[in-house]
């Protein structure tokens, strides 16, 4: 895999990644998708979905269903819920190939706004033999310009943990870290979690560009397409379709 060379015609690539599962990966794209679709082309790449059935609803027919006029593509799918290297050999089925990752990614790029690659699992998940979200981003994210690692984060304990291990193993690749999103956010958080709402950009030094309200998924689709812009910092949320180069694009 070879790194994306910048052109002033392709949109601005943001790979989409988690701490853990389970954070709110999957609406937490749903929701930056819906926050720009409105004005502009966006589109959603899937790498890898595992523990979906051939022809069942699977990550991508829910941002479909939450965000609306997207355009959707996933490479592979296995059938049990394993880690995507693992769920391909039992079921023998073949490794993902990032090439083949690569080359959709960027096809969807040359011809949308904004497109958003979510990933499975944390950072270092193995999509194939040894590839990872990391090295997909790595050769889709253009260098020089305002690409870059959105990261979802749980609320409370562990957090800031996870936040800064994940950052660091971004940055350690070489890319840049794009912001945090809190991908769930309870009527009544306890203590912990109003701590890291403050802590985590003090401690990874990477902003928190959005924060999801828990049961966000279960909004109607219309509702949610309307409110997911206000869960969104809106200085970033301005620069969210601009690639320019990131010395002159400060943290969005």
């Amino acid at each position: 895999m070879s790194a994306t060379t910048p052109s002033p015609e392709r949109g601005r690539v943001l790979a989409v990644t988690g701490t853990s599962t389970d954070v709110g990966k999957t609406v937490a794209t749903a929701a930056l998708a819906a926050a720009v679709c409105a004005n502009s082309a966006v589109a959603v790449c899937k790498p890898v979905q595992t523990g979906v059935a051939p022809g069942e609803p699977g990550d991508l027919a829910e941002v479909a269903r939450l965000a609306g006029e997207v355009t959707t593509v996933e490479s592979y799918r296995y059938p049990e819920p394993l880690a995507p290297d693992t769920a391909a050999r039992r079921a023998g089925m073949p490794l993902a190939d990032p090439d083949v990752i690569v080359r959709a990614v960027d096809d969807l790029a040359a011809k949308h706004d904004l497109t958003l690659v979510e990933g499975a699992g944390g950072v270092l998940v193995r999509l194939g033999e040894s590839a990872t979200i990391l090295d997909v981003a790595a050769a889709t994210l253009a260098p020089g310009t305002n690409d870059g690692v959105v990261i979802v984060v749980a609320p409370g304990l562990g957090a800031l943990n996870h936040a800064e291990l994940t950052v660091n193993a971004v940055r350690a690749r070489g890319l840049r870290p794009a912001g945090l999103v809190i991908g769930w956010w309870p009527p009544d958080p306890d203590l912990a979690m109003r701590c890291n709402r403050s802590d985590l950009p003090r401690i990874t030094g990477v902003p928190v560009i959005g924060v999801l309200p828990a049961g966000a998924a279960a909004l109607d689709p219309a509702r949610f397409r309307r409110t997911a812009p206000t869960w969104f910092d809106p200085d970033w949320l301005a620069g969210s379709l601009t690639n320019h180069p990131a010395s002159l694009a400060g943290t969005s």
